[in-house]
């Protein structure tokens, strides 16, 4: 359960982005220089049904490189 930051409510999980006319999704990636390198997931998206807050945040963190 993700607790919306703005008002503590409890969000509804598993909502997606989608881009509108276009089929190519969102990918998130820790290497702003490569085109296709460092993915490290698709994002995850709550939304708060009380004041509306997006939280966007990646479910797997496992792939983050450590600095």
């Amino acid at each position: 359960m993700r607790t919306c930051l703005r008002c503590g409510s409890e969000m509804q999980e598993n909502c997606a982005v989608k881009v509108e006319g276009a089929g190519y999704g969102i990918v998130l990636s820790n290497n702003a220089d490569k085109l296709f390198g460092g993915r490290i997931g698709q994002p995850r998206v709550a939304i708060c049904p009380q004041c509306g807050e997006v939280s966007i945040y990646l479910a797997d963190t496992d792939r983050l490189q450590k600095p």
